[in-house]
């Protein structure tokens, strides 16, 4: 197992620069020029060019990439055209509220997902069946930020149930919405999943032996079942956190929310380059490490992946 959480933590550095390769070749076809975006109108031809040097755009591409893959992997992700700040304190200022809005959506979709899963599995063919079905299949065909901007006009702009957008004081009410909204597509999945190696798993034999053995049907479920049910489900459920985390420039925009993929959004349009590549990075690096950690995870539920990680090693 060692060798193999090294050996996946080596594979981040090819991913790293793969990613920031392509970002580096798409946004310097792009035909904005930065220093003219920062000094805006009437700049002269001599403030533009020692814009320009101070930047180091001046210098051709390959001296660019360079330079900024080695400021990287110090640790430093450049500074932002824009605001002339650090992107790692820019990154650092807005990722709380990311990782709070990621947080509140995974604990819907588990909660939700996953009950959703087994009662439907349990139930099948029943009316709760056909509910969660039909269900699960509208909110996995429903765009993310039609659903957001649907639900701000019901519960916040008609009903005035719910503040429609930002963050507010950080109570509750800031993040039903924008979580529920996030965790949409996601729960539907898990819930779909669930029911799936839920009904897979009750009709094993060991389920037979222990009802058999007259044990109820919460513990025949509860602790026979739902373990080995639950292995791919916590695969998507890991693999999804760092989806959410990557994935919610959209909901962040729509709900105003003050988290990094709202600050990636207005990077790209802005051609904050630096923020926009940096923050791209991150998010790659926390869905690299999610997978990781996933795997890890897998192998405690099943004792079998642990065996053959070490076969394999042997």
């Amino acid at each position: 197992m060692f060798y193999y959480i090294v050996r996946r933590i080596l594979q981040l550095i090819p991913v790293v620069i793969g990613v920031t390769l392509i970002l580096f070749l798409l946004l310097y076809i792009i035909p904005e020029d930065p220093a003219r975006l920062i000094l805006q109108k009437g700049a002269t031809p001599e403030a533009l060019a020692n814009l320009r040097a101070k930047l180091g755009i001046d210098k051709p591409i390959y001296v660019q990439y360079w330079r900024y893959m080695k400021n990287l992997f110090s640790g430093d992700l450049g500074t932002s055209y824009r605001y002339q700040r650090s992107v790692n304190s820019i990154l650092a200022e807005h990722y709380p509220y990311s990782i709070k809005l990621a947080l509140a959506a995974i604990i819907i979709e588990i909660i939700i997902g996953i009950f959703t899963g087994i009662i439907s599995a349990v139930k099948k063919y029943s009316f709760w069946d056909m509910l969660a079905t039909i269900s699960t299949t509208l909110l996995v065909c429903v765009p993310v930020y039609w659903l957001g901007m649907v639900m701000q006009v019901i519960f916040g702009l008609k009903l005035g149930l719910l503040p429609m957008s930002g963050y507010g004081d950080g109570s509750i009410r800031y993040y039903i919405m924008p979580a529920l909204a996030l965790a949409s597509v996601s729960t539907a999945y898990v819930a779909r999943m669930m029911r799936s190696t839920m009904l897979e798993s009750l009709s094993n034999d060991y389920i037979v032996t222990a009802y058999a053995k007259g044990l109820s049907q919460f513990k025949v479920i509860g602790k026979h079942a739902l373990k080995n049910a639950l292995i791919p489900v916590v695969t998507l459920i890991g693999l999804d956190l760092g989806s959410i985390m990557g994935g919610a420039i959209l909901t962040e925009t729509v709900f105003n929310w003050p988290g990094v993929g709202r600050t990636v959004y207005l990077a790209i349009l802005q051609r904050d380059a630096p923020v926009v590549i940096g923050g791209t990075i991150v998010l790659v690096m926390i869905f690299v490490i999610m997978n990781l950690l996933v795997d890890i995870l897998y192998a405690w539920l099943d004792p079998r992946i642990r065996f053959e990680k070490k076969e394999i090693n042997v």
